[in-house]
């Protein structure tokens, strides 16, 4: 299938000059020594020679958290629970008294409190929350990360364009988040390398009983074979798959990169022991070594149906630092500005405490939080009302937040998927807006 690209008329200078059309032209020596001089001048080549790569981290809090804990707090109402709300470092803003770091950073957060969804159960609010889009059968739509992957990864890169770090790879009891098809019609390129556990790439150095000369033969006619099963079965799945295995080849060179004893102990004491920390702390490594797109996953200790606030009392402050961490060192490192951070989960929880004291599952209006890259520091958009059960100013879908991911990483929201025999697809459907007053 033919990958994505922005539709005829968004204005793009990459329907001027394709960049990977122009490597294939130097791989076959189309572009001659001659003619170097006014390739670089010409504008379409200097608009995409200046670009900066763009980076997004997606911390996922897989269950649902809790808005009334976090972001939107309600204290003193019979649905606020025990916490009381801080003053931030914007005025008039004020989070749960379990965030003091990011109360501290808040004109770096732009938050979201009036999210409306659909998605009830914790499978179908995971496939909406990561694709954008209710499904649409036969055909698959593929997550964010895909999609990202495949707009912001860069040619033969050794790094994988899509890293889920997860401290369960194997999966967790929700089949869609498990074992779905992540990649959708975009193919197997796009699916995400899934790492976690012991913060290791297995099984990713060669054999020493077999030298490199006889590595290099075995890929060789490898990847004659399949080239010529693809060519002759015209099959794209093929072709899918024969760049996964160019994939797995750039992996086995960069899996040094995903050890944590490489990082100095300083930095990881700071993100904290657990495995959450220390994978955001492996996700800043990776988009700095080129990753363009990191998801961080954290297991399910926010779907808290039973001691909600006990548990919160756990987690809460753990997310407050891995933020407050994250995005000071992004900062510190000139990065933050190309580095997009976004901490959600597939819905909320309800505002009544149920009699197990935990709170259940929430879509019809809860909070998330973003910072860094494309987004307006200290941006609160968004109301719900005395005692956060309706949205009341500004409800958002999930067409509307990635509408905006894909604005404030550079991308048009709503450029067509490229797809030989599909119907029309779009990056984001409906030609639903992006949320504006959080983008810079």
């Amino acid at each position: 299938m033919a990958k994505s690209s922005p539709a005829p008329n968004c204005g793009s200078p990459d329907h001027n000059l394709h960049r990977r059309k122009f490597l294939q032209g130097l791989s076959a020596g189309a572009v001659s020594t001659m003619s170097w001089a006014g390739l670089f001048g010409a504008p379409a080549f200097a608009e995409i020679a200046k670009k900066k790569q763009k980076h997004c981290i997606l911390l996922w809090l897989c269950g649902g958290p809790s808005q009334f804990e976090t972001w939107d707090p309600k204290p003193g109402t019979i649905t606020g629970g025990p916490f009381k709300s801080i003053p931030t470092k914007v005025p008039g803003t004020h989070f749960s008294e379990l965030l003091p770091k990011c109360a501290s950073i808040a004109d770096k957060l732009a938050i979201i409190r009036s999210m409306k969804t659909k998605a009830k159960e914790h499978t179908q609010g995971i496939n909406l929350l990561q694709r954008g889009h209710a499904p649409r059968p036969p055909f698959t739509r593929p997550t964010i990360g895909s999609v990202l992957a495949q707009q912001l990864g860069q040619l033969e890169s050794k790094i994988p364009n899509f890293i889920l770090l997860d401290p369960c790879p194997e999966g967790n009891e929700f089949k869609g988040f498990k074992a779905g098809n992540w990649a959708g019609w975009l193919g197997a390129e796009y699916s995400p390398v899934r790492v976690g556990g012991e913060f290791q790439i297995p099984d990713a150095h060669k054999l020493d009983s077999i030298t490199e000369d006889d590595h290099e033969a075995r890929e060789a006619l490898r990847k004659f074979f399949s080239k010529k099963y693809e060519n002759d079965r015209k099959s794209a799945a093929a072709g899918s798959w024969n760049a996964t295995f160019e994939r797995v080849n750039g992996l086995m060179s960069c899996s040094h990169l995903f050890d944590l004893e490489r990082i100095p102990q300083a930095d990881r004491e700071r993100y904290g022991p657990g495995a959450f920390g220390q994978h955001a702390l492996l996700a800043r490594t990776l988009v700095e070594e080129g990753a363009p797109f990191v998801m961080v996953a954290n297991g399910m200790p926010w779907d808290s149906h039973v001691f909600n606030h006990e548990i919160y009392q756990m987690v809460v402050p753990d997310l407050d630092n891995i933020i407050f961490q994250l995005t000071k060192d992004l900062e510190d490192r000139g990065m933050l500005e190309d580095t997009l951070v976004v901490a959600m989960g597939e819905f909320g929880r309800s505002p009544w405490i149920n009699q197990a004291r935990g709170r259940d599952h929430y879509p019809n209006a809860w909070s998330l939080a973003m910072a860094g890259g494309g987004v307006q520091g200290g941006a609160l958009v968004g109301a719900t009302d005395k005692y956060g059960a309706e949205v009341i100013e500004d409800p958002f879908n999930e067409e509307n937040l990635f509408a905006t991911i894909f604005s404030a990483l550079g991308i048009d929201p709503h450029a067509e998927f490229q797809l030989d025999g599909f119907p029309t697809f779009h990056h984001v459907e409906n030609k639903a807006a992006a949320i504006k007053q959080i983008l810079s």
